[in-house]
């Protein structure tokens, strides 16, 4: 239970800190703390990471198109959940579940600008211009989601690793 509560809670900060500090449009780890999330927590927790993450920097930030708003939160919250698929010992296991995460937010969050906002005609030009428009932003976000994803999986590897060498010289200093 602690330990849910610290990787939860330093995710949660990773994720609110990263998107309050200036940065390059659509490079944050959010995509990665919920991979990794799903990967390591029980799937409550794990929910809760990218969720309250974005909620509370949202909070600060300012919020905008509810409907989109429901689309990012729900494609984080999917990715949380797709993290429990995730092989932490894999990395082509974190490229797939990092390349589908960003995937998966270009095309869930453009369709649901075109559908529910006034930026672009009802039609299928319409539609097509808004994921045209938008590649720039998917190049950042695959870039980002990459890069966050290989850094956080691999520093979480390393606590591991650190972590069983100290519980194994505290055996065999017991011994």
């Amino acid at each position: 239970m602690k330990r849910n509560l610290l990787i939860s809670l330093v995710l949660v900060g990773l994720i609110v800190v990263s998107r309050l500090v200036p940065h390059i449009w659509n490079v944050a780890p959010v995509a990665a703390a919920a991979l990794l999330a799903g990967a390591i927590l029980p799937r409550k927790w794990a929910l809760v990471v990218p969720l309250l993450g974005m909620l509370v920097s949202d909070f600060i930030i300012g919020f905008y198109h509810l409907p989109v708003i429901l689309t990012v939160y729900a494609c984080f919250a999917l990715m949380a959940l797709g993290g429990r698929f995730i092989k932490l010992n894999n990395p082509l296991y974190w490229l797939s579940g990092s390349l589908a995460s960003s995937t998966l937010f270009f095309l869930a969050t453009n369709f649901a600008v075109w559908a529910t906002a006034d930026w672009y005609p009802k039609t299928l030009e319409g539609l097509t211009l808004s994921y045209t428009l938008a590649i720039p932003f998917f190049r950042n976000t695959m870039l980002g989601d990459l890069f966050f994803t290989g850094a956080l999986f691999g520093m979480w590897g390393l606590v591991r690793l650190i972590a069983r060498n100290f519980q194994s010289s505290l055996v065999v200093s017991q011994t």
